[in-house]
């Protein structure tokens, strides 16, 4: 072949090359992935290889996928072109901050690797500074930084340099200010949103909405009771709420978790109507009653007053306990109030009804000391109803101050039905009418002028009265004793006297001292 043909070959063979200048930024196409560098074909005689880690950002490489670099040079010692995907990435980014961002704008970027005092960050292929005090990286492994992207404000932009100064710290207040801004003008009550659980209390817990928090009480994040919120949150969760009330002016948003499902008060009444018998949980014991879960969402309470015809001073921690299964009957329904009352003792037929022709009066009865108060003593009858022996009822001849210094719980008695009030629900009884009265014969047993040893047992303005005999009280009047004597008489104190008067019809014994 001739000299003339072989140069025509070699110039046609140059000029289907692209025209390629150093100092540009070219596209080409990835011929080869190796471990080191990435082979890439320009169109230029010769291809240009790449360092691979200038590629941090793009883990996905293939053969044939599209990519830009800048012309280092034409052809190096070993006649290939150099080219570099870092430097068309920075006069990129450089020509991108330079014309859309200053100071102050937040940007997006990739952290490239840890070094001493902070990191260095990938901002559109420029490099920026992070410096360890605006990192906000605290208690945040290496390995879930570095190659992750996150978002910067600009702090500083050198021009000389090309190079930045960013904040993570600045750009997370002012996104979280922004978010703000953006809530208040796009959101309003009754907005379904989504939020992360942020912290939890005794009343409720706080919801991140995204630069806005929002509290989720209690009382709105079921419709059945809940004792404390972690019962159904934790720290961490993500839920869906809806937005109850919004104030921005104090910055507060109140969230329903239960006002996203159906209310199972709307048709209570239907469901439960008054006199149904069902059954129900125990979910909560206080002093006044017993609440009892009827189906989740609704709850009825079992008034201390309906949990028995006949027991007194009820218990409930003691009757009932908390996850119990109990039968009720329905009272009453107040849908507006969203409050059910239940009965036990209705399911029973009223003992009261009969209670007249049952204990007609005069008759004797046993039963059995249930409970005590001041002013007497408490008798279960027969497992229904109680009555009530009056202190002034329990023994023909002393005054008794306390029921419990004659009657002991559980003790059983024979007493006698003094009267009944069914429409109050009092039946009233007698321990000393059970038993022949002695006031007949003690005239005949003390006859006036009879010396005893008695036991101090009150003191008052016009005498003090006096037990002797164990069960038999007289009063010493003031008269019967003198006054420097009597100043010094004290309860519990040991005395003679003697019986001067004795009155049958009034029962009363007077009495003087002894000589």
């Amino acid at each position: 072949m001739s000299e003339e043909k072989n140069a025509a070959l070699t110039q046609l063979y140059e000029q289907s090359f692209k025209e390629i200048k150093e100092g540009e930024i070219v596209k080409g196409k990835i011929v080869r992935i190796g471990v080191k560098d990435v082979l890439i074909d320009v169109g230029y005689k010769s291809e240009g290889a790449v360092a691979r880690e200038e590629f941090t950002g793009l883990p996905d490489l293939a053969v044939g996928q599209e990519v830009e670099v800048y012309v280092d040079s034409i052809e190096d010692d070993n006649g290939m072109i150099v080219l570099s995907r870092d430097k068309a990435r920075r006069l990129h980014g450089w020509d991108k901050i330079n014309q859309g961002f200053k100071e102050g704008d937040l940007v997006d970027g990739f952290v490239r690797k840890k070094v001493k005092g902070g990191f260095i960050v990938d901002v559109y292929g420029l490099e920026g500074f992070l410096p360890a005090s605006l990192a906000m990286f605290r208690n945040v492994s290496e390995k879930d930084i570095v190659g992750h992207s996150f978002k910067f404000k600009i702090i500083k932009i050198n021009s000389l340099r090309k190079s930045l100064i960013v904040s993570r710290k600045e750009a997370v207040a002012k996104e979280k200010e922004d978010n703000r801004l953006r809530f208040w003008e796009t959101h309003k009550s009754g907005d379904v949103v989504n939020g992360l659980v942020k912290n939890i209390t005794d009343f409720g817990a706080f919801i991140d909405l995204g630069g806005v928090d929002g509290l989720l009480h209690i009382t709105d994040m079921s419709w059945s009771r809940i004792s404390h919120p972690s019962e159904m949150l934790a720290v961490g969760d993500r839920i869906e709420v809806v937005i109850l009330n919004m104030n921005k002016e104090t910055s507060k948003v109140s969230l329903g978790l239960k006002q996203r499902m159906a209310d199972p008060w709307t048709d209570v009444d239907k469901k439960f109507p008054v006199g149904t018998r069902l059954k129900g949980k125990v979910v909560n014991i206080v002093p006044y009653g017993v609440f009892v879960e009827l189906e989740k969402g609704i709850e009825g309470l079992i008034h201390v007053s309906e949990i028995s015809w006949q027991k007194r001073n009820i218990n409930t921690q003691e009757m009932f306990a908390v996850g119990d299964t109990v039968e009720v009957q329905v009272l009453t329904i107040d849908k507006d109030s969203r409050r059910i009352s239940l009965s036990i003792k209705q399911l029973e037929g009223n003992p009261w009804l009969e209670a007249e022709n049952k204990f007609s009066v005069g008759s004797k009865v046993s039963g059995k000391i249930s409970g005590f108060t001041d002013f007497g003593a408490f008798v279960e009858l027969d497992g229904n109803l109680d009555g009530m022996i009056h202190v002034s009822d329990m023994s023909w001849t002393r005054r008794v101050m306390n029921p419990q210094e004659i009657l002991k719980k559980g003790q059983k008695v024979d007493v006698v039905i003094l009267s009944v009030d069914a429409q109050n629900k009092k039946i009233s009884l007698g321990l000393k009418q059970a038993m022949e009265s002695p006031w007949p014969k003690i005239a005949e047993t003390y006859p006036i002028g009879t010396e005893r040893e008695g036991e101090v047992t009150s003191k008052n303005n016009f005498g003090v009265f006096v037990r002797f005999d164990a069960d038999f009280e007289g009063l010493l009047y003031i008269n019967e004793i003198p006054k420097d004597q009597f100043e010094k008489v004290n309860i519990g104190d040991k005395i003679k006297i003697k019986i001067i008067k004795v009155d049958t019809d009034q029962m009363r014994i007077g009495l003087g001292l002894a000589s």
